[in-house]
């Protein structure tokens, strides 16, 4: 598969769907701006966990309100880097969500059976019921990774990301 084909928008995600039926999907999601070491180890982890790997992205919206900075790279080109693993084999590029439910009717339409994360995912307990609702399991990939963090990183070289 071609890296272009590997990212959809979340409109097209149903096509691909009945590609998926026999595989054992994993799940994941992130913003991924400054992608580092620790990002490479949970996905590489949380492609161990099943066969077809699937990031959904989320928004430079979402960025810009709950991370209050502007993305250091679009949500394009953080598809086009996550896209470039060969253990990433789907990348879903989010609208902005506001609320849960959006979160909860993502998950109801990708049906995975493994939802990964990390041991400091602060949405953990909403995912258990996201995955509790279409028969998955949520899975701790990876512990925290202590300084790496792409707060951490952003706000150790904020000055070279001004303008």
């Amino acid at each position: 598969m071609k890296n272009r084909t590997k990212i959809i928008s979340l409109a097209k995600i149903s096509s691909k769907l009945k590609e998926l039926k026999n595989k054992k999907t994993v799940l994941v999601g992130g913003c991924f701006d400054i992608f580092h070491y620790g990002h490479l180890q949970f996905l590489k982890k949380a492609k161990k966990s099943g066969n077809f790997l699937i990031v959904v992205l989320e928004s430079d919206e979402f960025i810009k309100k709950n991370k209050g900075r502007q993305p250091i790279h679009t949500q394009k080109q953080r598809a086009e880097i996550l896209s470039s693993f060969d253990f990433v084999d789907l990348v879903v590029l989010l609208p902005y969500f506001n609320k849960d439910i959006d979160y909860f009717n993502l998950v109801k339409k990708i049906r995975p059976k493994i939802i990964a994360v990390s041991s400091s995912d602060p949405k953990i307990q909403n995912k258990k019921k996201q995955a509790a609702m279409v028969g998955a399991k949520v899975k701790q990939v990876t512990p925290l990774i202590k300084n790496f963090s792409s707060t951490k990183i952003y706000k150790k070289y904020a000055a070279f990301f001004s303008d």
